[in-house]
């Protein structure tokens, strides 16, 4: 215990020892400089340093456009842009199944299969713009019977912790 308290002492003593930085002019050995420090004090300005460095760069580079640099970040041009070329593919496939309906129809009526008497341009393009994939939400019957055993689970659960709050463990 005695030599761990010693041991104790003598790093407090050398953190807190005063020692003197000297910087001299090699030439004429005269002091150009001089400061006294103690090893505390070197520890928490080289701490502090740290973290005022790390701060700043983080700065730096969250709030300017340096960051574009960093892989995983994209430009806001870049970003604009990316938008753009998703609202005009949109568009344009829109259109794009709207024509294919049209021609089709007029396919359909030039080799006879449609009269063109009840060939419509307004009714084959709203007709080409309503095509929608159904979706069948209907649960299947391994769904179904999943549920009902989570239910029986439930139950048996719920019924279980009622018991065991009466006083009765069964």
């Amino acid at each position: 215990m005695s030599k761990k308290r010693q041991k104790r002492r003598k790093i407090k003593e050398n953190l807190f020892n005063k020692r003197r930085l000297i910087i001299l002019n090699e030439d004429t050995f005269e002091e150009t400089f001089s400061l006294k420090l103690t090893l505390m004090n070197v520890f928490v300005v080289a701490t502090l340093g740290a973290i005022i460095i790390t701060f700043v760069t983080t700065l730096i580079i969250a709030f300017t456009p340096l960051r574009e640099l960093i892989p995983g970040y994209s430009s806001s041009k870049l970003k604009r842009d990316a938008t753009e070329l998703a609202l005009k593919s949109d568009s344009l496939s829109k259109a794009l199944k709207r024509n294919e309906a049209y021609i089709k129809s007029i396919q359909k009526v030039l080799t006879g299969e449609l009269e063109y008497a009840k060939f419509n341009k307004d009714s084959i393009l709203e007709a080409a713009d309503e095509i929608t994939i159904p979706v069948d939400l209907s649960p299947s019957k391994q769904e179904l019977e999943l549920r009902e055993q989570v239910a029986k689970e439930d139950k048996n659960s719920l019924s279980s912790s009622l018991k065991t709050r009466s006083g009765n463990p069964k």
